[in-house]
């Protein structure tokens, strides 16, 4: 009976600059409906999958962890030791110098070694920190700072010198392949906009700013001249947009307000 009863339990179980009058309200057109295009497009959020597949061993009943001691769930069992940093001095660096080599890395000055070693001529071994900087440079957190075109900073955790916009460039090149190689999705969008944004902030012209970075990849080169043919687009719908607003005798609020634009980025860009 009770053999019976255990059967039936089992049983159961993702364009161009124009001039005045009609020709600027032509402008005025192409710029608003082109706009929408300066925004690079928002990556689609991964769909979470969940497996309709039960655990291995799940059939089987009861016997698999029959004379073995129960484990005790993932969320009770005692944490590791907490990874340590692949070479002891960049500990003894973020100890030192957390503005530096702490949480939140600044870029370096040229020279920093040999600073460090005047600094600190017993307490930091030579070889040891020619090793430690050469990983601390070529990490993707470092790499990810200078893409980021901050200034360098010297021990005081004082800016003293600026990037050069070649750094900058082969740094956000760098932090892009290395995220790309990790995933799927397409970051080649993203990184145009940034080589955009590095380019604006060099204040080099776009054929200074194109010989610099000009590097052995065909296809960083590609998207380095798409980058900044799109700056240059967005430069001139900026100045068309500027004379529509100065024949308009509006304000910026009532100019924005007519065009549909925010008023911040009315703002911004008159």
């Amino acid at each position: 009976m009770a053999s019976c009863l255990r059967s039936r339990v089992w049983a159961g179980m993702m364009s161009g600059l124009l001039g005045n009058g009609h020709s600027l309200f032509l402008a005025l057109h192409v710029y608003m409906n082109a706009t929408a295009n300066d925004t690079p497009d928002n990556a689609t959020p991964a769909t979470a999958e969940s497996s309709a597949t039960p655990p291995a061993g799940a059939a089987r009943g009861q016997r698999t962890n029959r004379g073995r001691r129960p484990q005790r769930p993932a969320g009770e069992r005692p944490a590791g030791p907490t990874p340590s940093r692949q070479h002891p001095v960049l500990d003894q660096l973020a100890t030192l110098y957390p503005a530096l080599f702490g949480e939140v890395l600044k870029p370096l000055k040229r020279g920093i070694f040999q600073d460090l070693l005047e600094a600190h001529p017993e307490a930091i071994d030579k070889d040891g920190l020619k090793a430690a900087l050469a990983l601390h440079t070529r990490s993707t957190r470092y790499l990810t700072v200078v893409a980021s075109g901050q200034q360098r900073h010297n021990l005081a955790g004082e800016p003293v010198e600026d990037l050069t916009p070649e750094q900058v460039h082969h740094a956000l090149i760098e932090v892009f392949r290395r995220r790309a190689s990790r995933g799927r999705e397409d970051l080649r969008p993203k990184l145009r906009q940034r080589i955009l944004q590095a380019f604006e902030a060099s204040g080099l012209s776009r054929e200074e700013y194109a010989e610099r970075v000009q590097g052995r990849d065909d296809e960083v080169n590609q998207l380095t001249q798409d980058a900044l043919a799109e700056a240059s687009l967005r430069a001139a719908r900026e100045v068309a947009l500027l004379r529509a607003f100065e024949a308009s005798g509006q304000t910026i609020e009532a100019f924005a307000d007519m065009y549909g634009m925010p008023v911040h980025e009315a703002r911004r860009t008159l």
